[in-house]
Formats: structure tokens, sequence, C-alpha cells
């Protein structure tokens, strides 16, 4: 069972990056999967969070209208699509899966290894 994060880099303010998590060895249609980052010194936030279904999708306040979300269960894949991106949204990025979307990252039961953003002013 793995999650596979993908996609981090450098970008410039303003820029775009396109973060993927890729499962093997399970299905990701039955888990709600979340997007946390962890900036140098800080704690774990989460910053979107999909449902199994696809229905709902939560974004944290600092990242709505910026980020957006996405999955596609025939490639067990999700998507987390990230544009104007800022300084401050500089961190390590995970994905995690669990059985709801959940505040608490402490709840999730699998994570990707971490990809990470950097944003240059």
């Amino acid at each position: 069972v793995q999650l596979q994060a993908s996609g981090g880099g450098l970008v410039q303010a303003g820029g775009s990056l396109r973060l993927s998590c890729a499962a093997s060895g399970f299905t990701l249609d039955y888990y709600a999967i979340g997007w946390f980052r962890q900036a140098p010194g800080k704690e774990r936030e989460g910053v979107s969070c999909v449902s199994s279904s696809g229905g709902s999708t939560y974004y944290a306040d600092s990242v709505k209208g910026r980020f957006t979300f996405s999955r596609d269960n025939a490639k067990n894949t999700v998507y987390l699509q990230m544009n104007g991106l800022k300084p401050e949204d500089t961190a390590v990025y995970y994905c995690a899966a669990h059985r709801i979307c959940e505040t608490d990252y402490h709840m999730y039961d699998y994570w990707g290894q971490g990809t990470l953003v950097t944003v240059s002013s």
C-alpha cells in the first residue's frame, strides 16, 4: 500500500504547479484524499480534501480560489492544481488517505512521501 506524491519544484511567485498523488496497492475510490503541507518550523496543516465520491471538496481559506483538487479514479490518482503561488505556499506537500475528510492529520491512514514546493518572490 503506497501513495506516491510528485510534481513539486521551484516556481516564481504567481506561477503554477500541479501535484500528483498516485496510489498503488489499494483503490483510491474508497478513500477521501487530503493534501497537507508543512513548512519549516511549522505545524502540518490541511490544504484540501476531496471525499471518496468526489462530491465534496474542502479547501483551506489560504488557498481558496487558487488551488483546485481533482481525482481520476480510473488512474488511481489525484491532483492538486496550484495557481497564483505565493512564497508562503512554500512547504513540503503530502497526500494522505482516510475514510472521510478530517482536519486532524493524525487520523489519516496512508501517507505519501511528500514533495517540496518552493515559491520564490
